[in-house]
């Protein structure tokens, strides 16, 4: 028989039960049905349709083998292979039903639900409520697929129950005389439970619990209680557990307001703190750390916010592993951003955490401003810059300094009709300074005002040859710069307090001013040349090289010995990438000695194998120990090496080792394995770390959780 497209017939003749129902049922769209066959009994007032029928009322949708629609009760009886599509998504399925017509309520029998996020329920029965409540008889809840080879076999985990109510309005899932199993085994048994459904992406209770153990902790357990305070703002509270340590308190707020966000971190414990040999003091005292941040945008130019990183005492942090950071850095700040200029203020305070910082040298660096503007380009490309920096350091028991700087500059390029790229530069700057007690070696502090007045031009040629060749680019690009400055020394009198963390490399070789800040400067007549070489596929492949070195007229005392650069002609530096595709990387940076061509640093990195087969490993030699920088750790030489393997599509195994090669031996090492499928997650980490520093102590970590996917 010919399929009918849609069932009019049944609108005309049952059309005061369907009017009846679209009362009932403001949202209705009318009754829709179609089917391979039907037949009409006029005088019970029945309608029956067999054969792919489909019927839709108020945006639901029933399908089923046979459906029968008897008009004067308004009853809707389905069976074989009934489907019953919700507006919000939910499918059940059932052997039979009986609904009313408008399908919001009824009976069902052999009922199965297919929810968000793959969960199912299967019961022997249900009842539809007001089409948001399907309350199920002898029901069970999982997430789980089941086993193609053995259907009837327990997923690997399920929730029995005596009767199960899932209420859609309020995303709630509810069990009544509940059994937890896994693989079919009893785990436990709860008289009552609620929990949300897989629509839910927010809402108040416990979370994942995390279980381990450490050599220095006992056993551990972390249970967050996660609170939706509301939709712009939430907290998470986390008994962290320990066998040997007592209780440590954890806490997160979180708000998003019109304007911006912010975040509070914190903990809090009573404990005993080591002392400096790294044994306990006998003293119990309040310890704890916050962590907080926040950032404000009132409109499109300004931006404000803040940073507060404090621990109660030095080895909290590691003691607890929330954090194995030396310093700790709090500050205020504003920004402004308009157009082509920014304007910046900060504040800063610092927290040492090794055994050999004195809190009387820390400075508090309040305030810190900056302000830069960068001019339009003029129709030759050229544009003027002016930058000013202040800033005020304090300390209590060492240098105090205070610093103005002012620069002006202008940069314009040129590009001839051969290729060839020139960029001049020249600018001007001046720095100010007041200090107090700057130490002078042979002599007494200085206090009082110093400056300088710093002109400085430089020219840098580009000549890049570029040819195409199959599906690749060749380049080969010689680049020389010149710059011209005053000679340059170290002037005791003034501090270096920003300009510490120094490092000749391949990064700052084309650069006029090596230096990170402004307390030291570089000077005089030098020259920076080198040689780039680069291959680059059309697919994302490349490699490069890049080769040079410096020359400067005056050697002075500007750079300290083993730097690099403190004789004219600097050690050489560069750098190799090589990644011709996706599967394989390697990069190396290195400096050689411009006399015996030893290598004085070395950083290689190779990385190795698709994305279920990575191994990635970095070694990093510093031959050198500089002068007058921040870093003086002496010679290093340390090896990383990290795994990934993804055996099968469910797991993945993590393993790491990190190795000194100086002599102090194995730093740590560690592996992480983990399993997830469509229904659970479980992450275990094993780690053995052997830091000796007198607060940290060498100590075994093992750490594991489970989650069951869609179950809160």
């Amino acid at each position: 028989m010919a399929r009918l497209a849609t069932l009019f017939l049944v609108l005309a003749l049952c059309w005061p039960a369907v009017a009846r129902a679209q009362e009932d049922n403001a949202a209705s769209d009318g009754v829709l049905m179609q089917a391979d066959s039907l037949g009409y009994d006029q005088e019970n007032g029945i309608v029956t349709a067999s054969g792919n029928v489909e019927m839709a009322n108020g945006g639901r949708i029933l399908k089923a083998d046979a459906v029968s629609y008897n008009e004067r009760d308004d009853i809707v009886a389905a069976s074989g292979n009934v489907i019953l599509l919700e507006p919000t998504g939910e499918v059940l399925f059932a052997e039979y039903a009986e609904l009313t017509g408008d399908l919001r309520e009824g009976a069902i029998e052999g009922i199965r639900v297919l929810l968000e996020q793959n969960a199912r329920f299967a019961a022997n029965g249900a009842r539809r409520i007001d089409g948001r409540i399907t309350d199920m008889a002898k029901a069970v809840y999982s997430s789980c697929d089941l086993c193609e080879d053995d259907p009837e076999a327990a997923p690997l985990w399920q929730i029995k129950a005596n009767r199960i109510v899932h209420d859609e309005a309020l995303h709630d899932i509810i069990y009544y005389n509940a059994l937890f199993e896994v693989y079919g085994y009893p785990i436990f048994w709860t008289p009552y439970m609620r929990t949300p459904d897989p629509t839910v992406e927010r809402r108040s209770g416990v979370l994942t619990p995390t279980y381990g153990s450490s050599s220095t902790l006992g056993l551990t357990l972390q249970v967050p209680y996660y609170w939706d305070i509301a939709p712009n703002k939430d907290a998470t509270i986390t008994p962290f557990i320990t066998s040997d340590e007592g209780l440590v308190m954890i806490g997160q707020y979180r708000e998003r307001t019109q304007t911006g966000i912010y975040n509070l971190n914190g903990s809090l414990t009573r404990a005993d703190p080591l002392g400096p040999n790294g044994d306990e003091t006998g003293d119990d005292k309040w310890r704890g750390h916050i962590k907080a941040d926040g950032i404000w945008h009132p409109d499109e130019v300004w931006q404000y916010g803040f940073d507060v990183y404090r621990a109660t005492d030095d080895n909290y942090l590691s003691r607890y592993d929330f954090d194995n950071t030396d310093t700790l850095t709090s500050d205020v700040f504003v920004e402004a951003f308009h157009d082509r200029s920014y304007a910046s203020a900060f504040g800063y305070v610092f927290q040492g955490l090794r055994k050999d910082d004195d809190p009387g040298d820390t400075p508090i660096v309040a305030p810190l401003l900056d302000y830069q503007l960068v001019s339009d380009p003029s129709d030759n490309g050229g544009f003027f810059t002016i930058e000013a920096n202040a800033i005020s350091l304090t300390r209590s028991d060492d240098t105090d300094s205070r610093r103005f700087t002012l620069r002006a500059a202008y940069e314009r390029p040129w590009v001839s009709d051969g290729g060839h790229i020139l960029t001049l530069r020249h600018s001007l700057r001046g720095d100010a300074y007041q200090v107090n007690d700057v130490q002078i070696s042979g002599q007494q502090p200085y206090s009082g005002f110093v400056g300088r007045v710093i002109p400085q031009s430089s020219v840098e040629w580009r000549y890049p040859l570029v040819r195409q060749s199959g599906r690749t680019q060749q380049l080969v690009e010689p680049i020389v710069m010149t710059v011209v400055s005053p000679n340059a020394s170290v002037d005791d009198r003034i501090p270096n307090e920003d300009s510490q963390e120094f490092e000749f490399d391949e990064v700052n070789l084309y650069s006029a001013n090596r230096f990170p800040g402004y307390d030291r400067v570089e000077g005089g007549l030098r020259v920076n040349y080198g040689l780039r070489i680069g291959v680059f596929g059309f697919g994302g492949g490349r490699s490069e090289v890049m080769f040079g070195q410096t020359w400067r007229a005056h050697a002075d005392s500007t750079f300290g010995p083993e730097t690099g650069l403190d004789g004219n002609f600097s050690d050489y530096v560069g750098r190799v990438l090589v990644s011709p595709t996706s599967y394989f990387d390697v990069a190396l940076r290195f400096r050689i000695d411009r006399e015996d061509f030893t290598i004085r640093r070395n950083e290689l990195s190779l990385g190795v194998g698709p994305d279920w087969l990575r191994f990635y490993t970095s070694y990093l030699q510093l031959k050198d120990a500089p002068v007058d920088v921040v870093d003086t750790t002496g010679e290093r030489e340390q090896i990383t090496f990290n795994a990934s393997v993804k055996p099968f599509e469910e797991w993945t195994v993590r393993a790491d080792w990190r190795q000194d090669l100086t002599g102090e031996g194995t730093i740590n090492y560690g592996g992480t394995l983990v399993y997830e499928n469509e229904c659970v997650q479980f992450t275990g980490r094993l780690e053995r770390r052997f830091t000796d520093d007198g607060f940290s102590v060498p100590e075994t970590i093992f750490l594991f959780s489970v989650k069951l996917k869609t179950l809160g």
